[in-house]
Parts: structure tokens; C-alpha cells; sequence
């Protein structure tokens, strides 16, 4: 899927459930973008790679984990407090969404030091590029999953399982993230 930078999402702050699956396709998008770019090359970078590189490294160090907080903070607490039998089935699933919240964390940090020296020294050693292929991979496998399972199990739970004022309010917090 091609993303635009700086396109405006699909939904907005009154839609969250929506917007938190709007984000999904940056994550897809951005990571697509820094595979491909190391797919390629090892060397320096064109103007046009740089500029790519750097917005996605920026995305996943600003956005992303915006975006994990609104999960951690505002839809997982919600749903753990539904006492609706049928919450039971979608909180099975938190624990290991969180697991790779952490998992991805540690990732991607592995990820920027690795984009952050190539950038610097203008090209990456074969052991650098090997590991940030490695990374990649990993991460690309683990979303695949993770955002499969939210986007088709979890976010549909939460829609049916929360009520419109907890839904609101959860959009209220994920604007209130993107203002500080």
C-alpha cells in the first residue's frame, strides 16, 4: 500500500478503533520502506532513500509508540475491565500482544542504531546489514501476526464489547498522546 507522508488517515480521534488500524498501514508501510532500502544496498544513500529512511525512523520513534499506548494505556485496560463473558475470549490474546510490544520495542531499537550509522558513516558493514535484514525480517514476521490478530479479532471485540462513551473516551486520550 502506498502512503503518502504527511497523508491524513482514514479516520480520526472520534473514530479510534479505526485510526488505530489506520496506523497499522504505517507500520506496514514504513517497515516495507526500511526492508527494501536494505534489501538494495549496503552503500550510500541517494537524496530519495535518506529522505525515506529518516521519515520512517522518525515514525518509529515518535508514532509507534503512541500508538502502543493507546493500546497499553487506553483499549487493553478497558477491555480487562468488561465484564462481558465474551471480553474473556479477546483478553486471551492481550498478554501476548503486549509480549510483542516489548518484543518490537527492543527491535527497533536495534533497527535505529543499525539506520542511524549507516546514515552517519554513509554505508553499513556486511555484519551491520546482515543484522538489520535480520531485524527486519523478525519485525515483518511478528506484525504480520500482530496485526492481523488485532486488526480482524481484537478491534471488532472492542467495538462490540465497549460502549460508545468508552470508545470516545479512548480517542479523547489517543488525541490528548499526539499533544504532548
Amino acid at each position: 500500500m502506498l502512503i503518502k507522508i504527511g497523508a491524513q488517515p482514514d479516520h480520526g480521534f472520534d473514530e479510534p478503533l479505526g485510526l488505530l488500524s489506520d496506523c497499522h498501514r504505517r507500520i506496514e508501510h514504513f517497515l516495507a520502506v526500511l526492508a527494501a532500502i536494505a534489501q538494495r544496498s549496503a552503500g550510500p544513500l541517494s537524496p530519495p532513500e535518506r529522505a525515506q529512511v529518516e521519515s520512517a525512523l522518525s515514525y518509529f520513534a515518535t508514532a509507534a509508540p503512541r500508538h502502543t499506548a493507546d493500546e497499553e494505556q487506553s483499549l487493553f485496560p478497558r477491555l480487562r475491565a468488561s465484564q462481558d463473558p465474551a471480553a474473556r475470549a479477546a483478553l486471551d490474546t492481550v498478554a501476548r500482544l503486549e509480549h510483542d510490544h516489548a518484543v518490537a520495542d527492543s527491535r527497533h531499537k536495534a533497527v535505529d542504531v543499525l539506520v542511524r550509522r549507516w546514515l552517519s558513516d554513509g554505508r553499513l558493514s556486511d555484519e551491520d546489514r546482515g543484522r538489520l535484514k535480520e531485524h527486519l525480517a523478525a519485525l515483518k514476521t511478528m506484525y504480520d501476526e500482530h496485526i492481523g490478530i488485532e486488526d480482524r479479532e481484537l478491534f471488532p471485540a472492542a467495538a462490540s464489547l465497549l460502549s460508545q462513551e468508552q470508545i470516545s473516551a479512548i480517542g479523547r486520550e489517543m488525541k490528548r498522546r499526539r499533544r504532548t
